[in-house]
């Protein structure tokens, strides 16, 4: 081969690399307006920055990751009509976390649109809707949860709260819709089990993303005399609330599932100290400080905290599985998802094959001041961080499911 003829033949093999590669587009469908959108826009951003760390990093292979965000406002109904929008834009990656009742919406219109367009499927990457329902009865070849879901993070929180002796009161606030309504269920359910001694001083479902002003709420678990209060609240329901507790000096323990998000660290500052507690899947005080590249860059392009770690699992496993099936094709790639392992900022996680609901460590943690040990990074400046206290193996939190998964082609 004459030299001409392999450089020819280099040319055409490069140009053949460079026509395989795809922009992998995702739509991020959540609020960016509204009372949640600190919350969306954060987590927008930190898809963002994943997504380019990976086509820097190869990833995907030549493929580029791209994530851009659609807002829904917070509705069920804005979503669908966001849905529509990105489907007829090309989208064929759907994004979306801040709500079980919007998750529920997509999901059923996934179905719906991949059962009328076969060719066109879209695949939904469900970062933090967390009803148990979506990866049980209503669970779907098209859809895949990379948080870990309401009942296994009670699963992992009761085993916590179980040994403790000083518990004895317990007082239950949440956000009127599924996924409020879930986290009430499995706390007295888990807690009937573990603790059938602790007493469920009352039990609140409020109107999410409406209520201004908690003190009324505050006044009636201060006057229950629980000692211990669980919340499935996020985003601005969860600061105001902390911030009415705050205000009426309630001492009650909080155990949050989201005390993490966008403005609560700021609503708890030093009130909040050694008194407020996290289950969630990860967080940047752990064992080793794993994922402080992602928290300093973060922190170094958007003056922001990083916490929604199931950003970088599903940049992970969706490159993963890019590289595995040698295509985008949604089809091909979510079949590459099951059953798939990686390596993620929490460690060694698995997309459970039998009902698509990843199985991975959760962390247990307090809010502590910062000390230079355990405790490095804080949030929103206060000077105040999570420091860890448990890492709860994935067996422990996980759950049955009644999933009866239905995929192309069977």
């Amino acid at each position: 081969m004459t030299y001409r003829t392999l450089a020819v033949a280099v040319s055409l093999t490069l140009l053949s690399s460079a026509a395989l590669a795809e922009t992998v587009k995702i739509a991020f469908i959540d609020p960016l307006s509204g009372p949640f959108a600190p919350v969306g826009q954060n987590q927008l951003k930190s898809f963002q920055l994943i997504a380019d760390m990976a086509t820097k990093g190869k990833w995907a292979g030549e493929n580029k990751i791209e994530v851009n965000g659609f807002d829904n406002k917070g509705s069920p109904q804005e979503s669908l009509t966001q849905l529509k929008a990105v489907i007829d834009q090309g989208y064929r990656y759907i994004t979306q976390g801040n709500g079980s009742g919007v998750g529920l919406a997509l999901l059923d219109a996934v179905n719906k649109h991949n059962e009328r367009n076969p060719g066109k499927e879209i695949v939904y990457l469900n970062y933090a809707a967390i009803d148990p329902d979506m990866t049980n009865s209503k669970c779907s070849f098209w859809h895949f949860r990379f948080d870990a879901n309401s009942d296994m993070k009670m699963e992992a929180l009761t085993s916590y709260m179980a040994p403790d002796k000083n518990i004895k009161s317990v007082y239950i606030i949440g956000q009127n819709y599924a996924f409020g309504q879930a986290v009430s269920r499995a706390a007295k359910e888990y807690l009937a089990r573990k603790r059938p001694d602790i007493k469920i001083a009352g039990d609140d479902l409020h109107p999410i993303g409406q209520v201004k002003d908690f003190s009324p709420y505050i006044a009636k678990i201060k006057a229950s005399g629980a000692d211990s209060v669980i919340t499935g609240n996020w985003g601005a329901d969860l600061a105001l609330l902390v911030r009415a507790a705050k205000d009426a000096d309630l001492k009650a323990n909080f155990y949050t599932y989201y005390g993490i998000t966008t403005g609560v660290p700021t609503a708890m500052g030093a009130a909040g100290a050694e008194r407020t507690k996290i289950i969630g899947n990860w967080m940047i005080n752990n064992e080793t400080f794993n994922g402080k590249e992602v928290v300093e860059a973060f922190k170094a392009k958007y003056n922001d905290d990083y916490y929604a770690a199931q950003t970088h699992v599903i940049i992970t496993m969706l490159s993963q599985a890019i590289k595995a099936a040698k295509t985008a094709d949604p089809v091909k790639v979510a079949f590459a998802l099951e059953g798939m392992k990686a390596q993620s900022l929490n460690g060694g996680v698995m997309m459970q094959k039998q009902d698509h609901q990843l199985q991975q460590p959760l962390y247990i943690g307090t809010w502590t001041k910062v000390n230079g040990k355990d405790v490095k990074y804080d949030q929103e400046n206060t000077g105040y961080g999570w420091k860890m206290d448990k890492k709860i193996d994935a067996y422990v939190a996980g759950q049955p499911t009644s999933c009866q998964m239905k995929r192309p082609g069977a």
